[in-house]
C-alpha cells in the first residue's frame, strides 16, 4: 500500500513540477536514493497542540502583512509554480539575471537540482494530507495560483523546499552574496504564510527538507561537476557585468555609526512610488575609500553640532534600470505632486534627471543632508531630496563657490530659499569638499568621491 501511494505521489510530482518525461533535464540521483521525509521529519502539529496554536497566530500575522501592497505583489509572484518565476525571484540577490539563455550553466544546475529533489515532498503530502490554512478557515487564498493546490496536502511546502534549495545552491555559487540570497529565500517561505497557502510549521520544516536534499545532491559526481561549471560561469559573467565586487564595499552604518539612515528607495516615498529593484534592505553601502572619507566628514560636522542623514549611497544597475522603465511609462505620475510638480514627466529623461547610468552605481556617491543635534530635527535646506527642478541646484539663490547668498534672485523666484537655508546647504557642501568629495551641479545633496576607486565600473549586486 505504501509503495503504491509513493508511486502515485511521484507521478503527481512529475505533473506539478512541470517535468516532461524524456526532456533534456538530468536527475542527479535516482528516486530510491532520495531521503524519505516521512522518516526524516516529525509529523505536523496536532490541532490541540501549542505548535498549532502558533501556526494560527502566524496565519493571523500573515493576513496583517497584506496591508503592504508591495509585499502582496511579491507574494503573488512567488506563488507562481514555474522555474522562470522562481529564478526571477533570485536574480537580483545573485546579481545576474538567471535564465536558460543568459546563464545556461547556472540554469541547468538549478533545473536539474529541482527536478531531482522536487519529488521528496510528495509522499509526506499524500501521507499526512494536511489541510491548507485558507481551506481550514473557509477563506479564499490571497493568490489565485494557490487555488489549484486547495486539495493538495499542505505539509511540507513545495514552494519553500524549492526556494530554500535554490538559495543554498546560489549561495554556494556566489558566497559573497549569500546574505542577500538567503534573505530572499527566507522571505519566499514567509510569503507562503502571508498567502495563507501554508502553515508556519510547514514552512519551517520545509527549509530543513531542502537542507536534506541539498546535502544529498553533493553525493552526485555530475552535480559536483555542473556546480563547478556554474561557479565559473558566474565569475565570468559577473566580472563582465560588474555584478561582483561586494567585498570592496562596506556598510555606512559600520563606517559612520553616527549617521542616520533614511533609505528612500527601500520605501515607497520616492519619485517612483514603489520600492526600487535591488534594495533588499534599508542599508547604505559605499566603497571603502568613500566610507573612510565620509567618516572624516562626520567627525568634522559632529564638532559643529550636526549628524549626517543618508538618503542613498551605492545604487545597483538594476535600480537605475527600474528608473528608466518608470520614466518611459508616461501614465504613471503618482508622485508628481511631491517631486516634479512643474515638469511634464516626458522631459525628465531629456533633462538628465533620469539617466541610463548613474555615478551611484560606481559605489562612491552619496545623497545626504544634515541633522541638528541641538533641535533633534533635520536641517532645513529649503527643498526636499530628489526634487526635480532648479530649486535643487546648488547655485539656486546664491554662489556656492563663494558661499554668498543672492537676496535679489531669491525675491524673484516663486520658491526662493532663505539666506539661512542657503547657508545650511553650504555647511554640508563645504564639509564634503574639505574631505575629498565633489558636488553635482543639479543636486545640493549629491556628492562623489574625487578619487573614486571604480570610475569605470557599474556594479549590480543588491543593497543588503
Amino acid at each position: 500500500m505504501r509503495l503504491t501511494l509513493l508511486r502515485a505521489a511521484l507521478a503527481a510530482a512529475v505533473v506539478l513540477a512541470g517535468i516532461v518525461p524524456g526532456s533534456a533535464q538530468e536527475k542527479y540521483l535516482p528516486a530510491e536514493q532520495l531521503p524519505d521525509l516521512i522518516q526524516c521529519l516529525p509529523a505536523p502539529p496536532d490541532s490541540l497542540s501549542a505548535g498549532f496554536a502558533y501556526d494560527v497566530l502566524r496565519y493571523q500575522w500573515g493576513k496583517a502583512q497584506r496591508a503592504d501592497s508591495a509585499r502582496v505583489a511579491q507574494v503573488k509572484r512567488d506563488a507562481v509554480w514555474t522555474y522562470e518565476a522562481l529564478t526571477e525571484a533570485f536574480s537580483t540577490p545573485l546579481g545576474l539575471h538567471i535564465s536558460e539563455q543568459e546563464t545556461p550553466k547556472i540554469w541547468r544546475l538549478l533545473v536539474n537540482s529541482l527536478s531531482t529533489i522536487d519529488p521528496i515532498r510528495v509522499a509526506p503530502k499524500a501521507y499526512y494530507h494536511r489541510t491548507r490554512p485558507f481551506a481550514y478557515f473557509h477563506e479564499a487564498p490571497l493568490s489565485a495560483e494557490d487555488e489549484t493546490f486547495r486539495h493538495e496536502g499542505s505539509y511540507p511546502s513545495g514552494h519553500t523546499i524549492r526556494s530554500w534549495l535554490v538559495a543554498q545552491l546560489l549561495a554556494e555559487i556566489n558566497p559573497a552574496g549569500a546574505e542577500a540570497i538567503y534573505a530572499r529565500g527566507w522571505t519566499y517561505g514567509e510569503n507562503r504564510v502571508i498567502a495563507g497557502a501554508h502553515w508556519q510549521s510547514d514552512v519551517d520544516r520545509s527549509r530543513a527538507a531542502a537542507g536534506i536534499g541539498y546535502a544529498a545532491l553533493h553525493d552526485s559526481p555530475l552535480f559536483l561537476d555542473q556546480m563547478e561549471q556554474a561557479k565559473e560561469e558566474f565569475r565570468a559573467l559577473s566580472a563582465r557585468a560588474g555584478a561582483s565586487g561586494r567585498e570592496a564595499f562596506v556598510k555606512v552604518s559600520d563606517a559612520v555609526p553616527d549617521a542616520i539612515l533614511e533609505i528612500r528607495y527601500f520605501s515607497t516615498y520616492d519619485f517612483v512610488g514603489d520600492r526600487i529593484d535591488g534594495y533588499l534592505a534599508p542599508t547604505a553601502l559605499l566603497s571603502r575609500e568613500a566610507a573612510d572619507s565620509l567618516q572624516a566628514v562626520s567627525r568634522d560636522l559632529m564638532r559643529q553640532g550636526y549628524r549626517l542623514k543618508i538618503y542613498d549611497a551605492y545604487r545597483p544597475q538594476c535600480a537605475v534600470d527600474h528608473f528608466v522603465r518608470w520614466a518611459a511609462d508616461k501614465k504613471d505620475t503618482r508622485m508628481k505632486t511631491y517631486f516634479y510638480p512643474d515638469l511634464p514627466k516626458g522631459v525628465l529623461f531629456k533633462q538628465d534627471y533620469i539617466m541610463e547610468k548613474s555615478g551611484h552605481t560606481r559605489g562612491s556617491t552619496v545623497d545626504l543632508t544634515l541633522f541638528d543635534m541641538a533641535t533633534e530635527k533635520e536641517v532645513d535646506m529649503g527643498g526636499t531630496f530628489d526634487w526635480f527642478g532648479k530649486e535643487s541646484h546648488p547655485d539656486f539663490c546664491g554662489n556656492p563657490d563663494t558661499g554668498v547668498y543672492d537676496a535679489r534672485q531669491a525675491a524673484r523666484e516663486r520658491r526662493g530659499i532663505t539666506e539661512q537655508q542657503f547657508r545650511n546647504r553650504m555647511i554640508l557642501r563645504q564639509a564634503m569638499l574639505r574631505h575629498g568629495f565633489k558636488p553635482l551641479d543639479s543636486e545640493w545633496w549629491h556628492f562623489t568621491l574625487r578619487n573614486e576607486p571604480f570610475p569605470d565600473t557599474y556594479f549590480n549586486f543588491p543593497v543588503w
